[in-house]
């Protein structure tokens, strides 16, 4: 068997990997790169208008004969570890004829994303594959594990083929509000593991500032607890598990738990997977309508959701007037800023920044609240594993080889781990 990691040996982001064997050939991850080759942001904006023969020749799609539009097909899967689009986000350029296999909630928050950003997935040949349940392709044996991430439904993936065993990690942590998952890994772990792709991406960035889901949520509530104005937190609406720590932490402190359209939508998308998660209806959740989220859901068939909503809808006059008694999920965008010019009085404002710290880096965020007289404190923990966790699952399933993916520090894995085995991004391994 054949093992190629077409992207990511060496960075963060639009990971994709490649088995062949005799019979099969599976792409693992088809995603947007984070960064460019100047290692400055990448930003989907910049696919759009060029075709695929442009965006092999600068690198943005992996150089995968067989895979894209408009070539013979050569590919029999491509599988989808989680929906981040560091790991589906070039799925658009795929042939058709090609079926891609990927969890329920994957699939629930790729189809929400469509809605809202301009970058679609559109998927076709869709095939939804379950937990700790055995697909086959060919000669190949997919196994998929729930792992503990950031991203709903996310999966490390258990393949065997030609008397090979591949574990690819995918993005996981064992901090978060699943980390069950992660203990239970570690309690009873594959063996017999060949080779495990291992990602990296705390290895050489500061440890979490938080040690788990559970820090911030007290942290949250205590903060809340305290306010005497309004509560902004910056945070992605799909990291789920953020989004329940939010929740709980204003219901314990009292507080109504303000949500947009786009938010609320995640969540109702999810309801099915999971009846623990928030939703628009519960009597301590409101939702604000922006104007572009409204636009989307009704442009995409989903005007029964905005008047299903509207019961539960709250007016930005109202969110001023009750401001004390108020925690919102915000984004940087136009309209939290036209939100937080009415707040009028800024004394007292709460703003936390509960995400990775490099989107802040661009981010003029900070210096608008600043003028106003508000700080903005971290309160965040990673959606990553962190090295301690990392060493754990090594010694767990005590691979023959570990080798890096989706990390800019390959070479600190030597001396971390044994048999380490550092791969070139297009190098093509023989197992």
């Amino acid at each position: 068997m054949d093992l190629t990691i077409h992207r990511g040996a060496k960075e963060i982001g639009g990971s994709c990997v490649e088995l062949k064997s005799k019979q099969a050939r599976i792409i693992v991850d088809l995603g947007m790169p984070l960064f460019n080759e100047l290692n400055d942001p990448f930003g989907s904006n910049m696919v759009e208008g060029k075709d695929i023969p442009e965006l092999m020749q600068s690198h943005v799609l992996p150089n995968v004969r067989g895979l894209y539009v408009g070539e013979g097909k050569s590919v029999d899967a491509i599988l989808i570890s989680h929906p981040h689009q560091d790991h589906y986000g070039l799925l658009r350029y795929i042939n058709p004829e090609i079926p891609v296999f990927m969890t329920s909630g994957t699939k629930a928050l790729i189809d929400v994303s469509d809605i809202f950003i301009p970058t679609k997935a559109n998927l076709h040949n869709l095939n939804i594959f379950k937990m700790w349940q055995t697909l086959k392709i060919l000669d190949m044996k997919i196994t998929p594990y729930l792992v503990d991430h950031s991203a709903f439904d996310a999966t490390a993936l258990f393949i065997n083929g030609e008397g090979k065993k591949i574990f690819y990690s995918g993005d996981f942590r064992g901090h978060g509000r699943k980390k069950i998952l992660f203990n239970n890994m570690l309690d009873h772990p594959i063996t017999d593991i060949d080779y495990m792709l291992l990602e990296g991406s705390m290895l050489g960035r500061a440890d979490t500032l938080y040690q788990d889901e559970s820090a911030v949520e007290n942290k949250m509530a205590d903060m809340f607890r305290d306010k005497n104005n309004i509560g902004f937190v910056f945070c992605s609406s799909q990291n789920i598990d953020r989004i329940v720590s939010v929740y709980r932490a204003s219901k314990r402190s009292g507080q109504t738990f303000v949500i947009d359209l786009y938010t609320a939508f995640i969540l109702h998308s999810l309801r099915d997977i999971s009846n623990k998660l928030p939703q628009y209806s519960w009597q301590d959740v409101r939702v604000v309508y922006f104007p572009y989220h409204a636009e989307c859901l009704a442009n995409s068939g989903h005007r029964q959701f905005l008047f299903d909503c509207l019961r539960h809808k709250i007016e930005k006059e109202d969110i001023v007037n009750k401001k004390q008694n108020m925690v919102m999920i915000a984004k940087d965008s136009r309209d939290f800023r036209r939100l937080f010019s009415h707040i009028g009085d800024f004394k007292g404002i709460q703003a936390i920044y509960s995400m990775w710290d490099g989107y802040l880096e661009r981010s003029t965020l900070p210096n608008l609240l600043e003028v106003k007289g508000v700080k903005l404190e971290k309160v965040h923990t990673s959606g990553h594993a962190v090295e301690d966790d990392l060493k754990k699952l090594v010694s767990a399933f005590k691979p023959r080889h570990v080798i890096p993916i989706h990390t800019f520090q390959p070479q600190s894995y030597v001396s971390l781990f044994p048999n380490v085995r550092v791969l070139k991004d297009g190098e093509v391994l023989v197992l």
